[in-house]
């Protein structure tokens, strides 16, 4: 297996058709094989030798997908980079992953004078588009000096892309996935949600997240049409889909319930909307029913996994997303396990539990990352005994439904009781005049840890802390319930990939303290 192998074949059986529609800009599959060749020569110029780390630090764009391909071809190692991170955090993954070219586009130039002096190893930038900063290259100059370039030949367990992991924990990690990881993942997403039409894919989230780059791989393998918007606007989002006939999308929670709360999206014609893969985080049964309601002809797909996985692990069909289907009982769970992919669950002794235990999620196939980047001890702690160790809690049912929990640190210890966030957040969410919520612990002397909600109303709605607690009193345990509630009206902080950020959630609280819990 190999990436390249999918833009050949896409030149194989549709040339002439489609390939990339930005904005006013369009390119058939022929075009674009020229163009990403010839840039594969045009890196090969500059001095990248095999294995040699190239980043992207762009929002989404036709040429993202070129340059993603060109590297590939050329041999090298790509390096997705989040564009909404802070000058250190990017000066540490330059330099972590020993980046020697760089790729940029308009937004991110006016942070180049705080990266480049601290970047080690870099010998070029490139910049995509807009005028050109000193000492930089301009991309359609070198591609236009360039010629096409054969194919450098890696493949299988070779890497072929180093993703940094959110930065939500501490110090980003760089996840190695090969050619066989990122090829095996598409290939098992499509037999779960290909119809056997080629699709038009909308990337509203952003391609630097490994849960948009499987999409790369995936509509290029179908010799698709890739349609790109910089980034997420949901009324952009809209416009976009009616504007070319978008068939899929994928999204998490997060920008689901933005463009429900839109109010826009009744103003469109979303007809064309046939699947919508979304995942990164649970969706609450109450927001799974909007989405139904509000695009009844698309099909919806919940995809379990994370950057370690490539990301798929398990996959939650649309016939389970019927709360009042014959498979409602299904509804929360997060699917069976893709095809390839071993899922188990394990105690504190890595020893399998009995269905329905809640353990940690433990994960083996051909998806598995090759390690963490220069991180020998982490990567033997994550792949212990042959098994991807998730830090998800979760448990099986007899059927081989896999039901998440929570994320390790985001169990709330309260008195000796494990409180888990989503299981809260589900409740919550079923309050007609919550739009976003977060749980997280927060210290508390009596009980070590005490349940926190942080709620963003509605638009036009309000929400008292005693309203709250009532109606989750009648939904969930009472030691479950919070302790306490933070309305608040500016935006939840999220990261680029549109998760609530947690961490800086629970910061102001947990500042001089530790997580150690009576």
């Amino acid at each position: 297996m190999y990436i390249t192998q999918g833009l050949k074949r896409a030149v194989q059986v549709n040339r002439d058709g489609i390939a990339t529609i930005d904005g006013e800009h369009q390119q058939t599959w022929g075009n674009f094989a020229e163009r990403a060749t010839k840039l594969a020569g045009a890196l090969q110029a500059l001095g990248l030798q095999t294995e040699a780390r190239v980043a992207i630090l762009s929002q989404n764009s036709d040429r993202y997908l070129e340059t993603f391909y060109a590297i590939a071809w050329a041999g090298g190692i790509i390096v997705p980079l989040n564009f909404r991170l802070a000058p250190p955090e990017l000066v540490y993954m330059l330099n972590d992953a020993g980046v020697q070219i760089l790729l940029v586009d308009d937004t991110v130039k006016p942070t180049l004078p705080e990266l480049l002096p601290h970047v080690k190893n870099l010998q070029h930038v490139i910049v995509m588009d807009g005028n050109l900063p000193p000492n930089t290259l301009a991309y359609e100059d070198i591609l236009a000096r360039a010629a096409p370039v054969p194919d450098a030949g890696r493949g299988g367990d070779d890497v072929v892309a180093i993703f940094y992991t959110g930065g939500t924990t501490g110090i980003p990690k760089g996840v190695m996935l090969s050619h066989t990881n990122l090829v095996s993942n598409a290939m098992t997403a499509l037999l779960n949600i290909y119809e056997g039409e080629p699709w038009i894919y909308l990337h509203s989230a952003p391609m630097f997240h490994i849960a948009d780059a499987q999409w790369m791989v995936g509509v290029t393998m179908q010799a698709g049409t890739h349609v790109f918007m910089p980034r997420f606007i949901p009324e952009t989002m809209l416009a976009t889909i009616e504007k070319y006939k978008v068939t899929h999308c994928a999204l998490v929670p997060t920008m689901v319930n933005m463009l429900l709360n839109s109010g826009k999206i009744d103003h469109y014609d979303l007809s064309s909307l046939r699947g919508m893969n979304y995942g990164g985080s649970p969706m609450a049964p109450a927001l799974i029913a909007r989405t139904r309601q509000a695009l009844p002809t698309c099909r919806l797909f919940q995809g379990y996994g994370q950057t370690e996985t490539a990301p798929n692990v398990s996959m939650l069909h649309d016939k389970y997303h019927d709360p009042d289907g014959e498979y409602a009982d299904k509804i929360e769970s997060a699917g069976q396990p893709m095809f390839t992919v071993e899922v188990i669950i394990v105690d504190a002794d890595d020893k399998t539990v009995s269905p329905g235990e809640i353990g940690e999620i433990a994960v083996r196939g051909p998806n598995v990352m090759r390690g963490y980047w220069n991180k020998p001890e982490e990567t033997a702690y994550a792949l212990r005994g042959g098994w991807m160790h998730t830090g998800d809690m979760g448990y099986m049912d007899s059927d081989g439904f896999l039901y998440i929990v929570d994320r390790l640190k985001d169990v709330v210890i309260s008195g000796g009781e494990n409180v888990y966030s989503a299981e809260v957040e589900a409740a919550i969410y079923q309050h007609p005049a919550v739009a976003v919520c977060a749980v997280i612990g927060i210290p508390d002397e009596q009980w070590g840890e005490k349940v926190h909600a942080v709620i963003v109303p509605r638009e036009g709605q309000t929400i008292t802390e005693a309203e709250l607690l009532e109606h989750c009193r009648k939904l969930i345990a009472g030691y479950k319930c919070p302790h306490s509630v933070e309305i608040r009206h500016e935006p939840m902080p999220l990261s680029g990939a549109g998760k609530i950020l947690k961490r800086e959630l629970r910061a102001p609280y947990w500042e001089g303290k530790s997580r150690s819990v009576n």
